[in-house]
């Protein structure tokens, strides 16, 4: 159960992150992260918000670095070729590394890189919480292995699948072009940190 659910998860995480550049324009995704980053300044304030913006910007160009999509600058150089093969190796330079589904690629991503810094700038508050259910998950099921009481493989399945959607979920979310309410994606890891708690806490440990 739990390795279907986790394949079935993986394969519409990917279905959806691919459709998505190639159902909007990279102006869309720009525009969604204005309208989020005008909402991040309105509801936790303007210092805040400038540090999301900039860790987003630095992951942004981080990513840059590593991106399997080709860039204008990375076209092979037309020095020393005659003029038809120069005007065909532009042509094909430019359908091929000024595609909008790229273009809108990159804005996805920004767009994500906004958001899983938004993330970030409120998981050092949420660590506490998330440490605590954890902890009290791994006493639960140390507390059933001295009392030799039955774990609950059934339930124990539920609540990891639960996570498990939940966590792809949250991938999607990161690149879905639609609002996010500012407190959408902190309250991201206290549902997961739950669920995995509650996972844990039935889970079999020999006494």
């Amino acid at each position: 159960m739990i390795r279907a659910t986790s394949v079935l998860s993986l394969v519409i995480l990917l279905i959806l992150v691919l459709y998505f550049p190639s159902a909007h324009p990279p102006q869309h995704f720009v525009t969604q992260i204005r309208i989020e980053h005008q909402a991040t300044t309105e509801f936790w304030g303007t210092d805040p918000a400038t540090r999301i913006m900039a860790r987003a910007m630095r992951m942004q160009d981080a990513a840059a670095e590593v991106s399997p999509i080709p860039k204008v600058a990375d076209a092979p150089s037309t020095t020393g070729v005659n003029n038809a093969v120069a005007q065909e190796m532009a042509f094909v330079n430019q359908r091929l590394f000024n595609n909008p589904y790229f273009r809108s690629v990159d804005a996805l991503l920004l767009l994500g890189s906004y958001r899983l810094a938004t993330l970030l700038e409120w998981l050092p508050w949420l660590a506490a919480f998330t440490l605590a259910t954890v902890a009290d998950g791994w006493f639960v099921r140390l507390i059933k292995a001295k009392e030799f009481v039955q774990h609950d493989p059934e339930m124990f399945a539920v609540y990891t699948c639960l996570a498990i959607i939940t966590t792809c979920a949250t991938v999607v979310g990161f690149v879905v072009p639609v609002t996010l309410h500012p407190l959408v994606l902190p309250c991201v890891p206290l549902v997961i940190s739950v669920l995995v708690g509650r996972a844990l806490g039935c889970f079999h440990q020999r006494a």
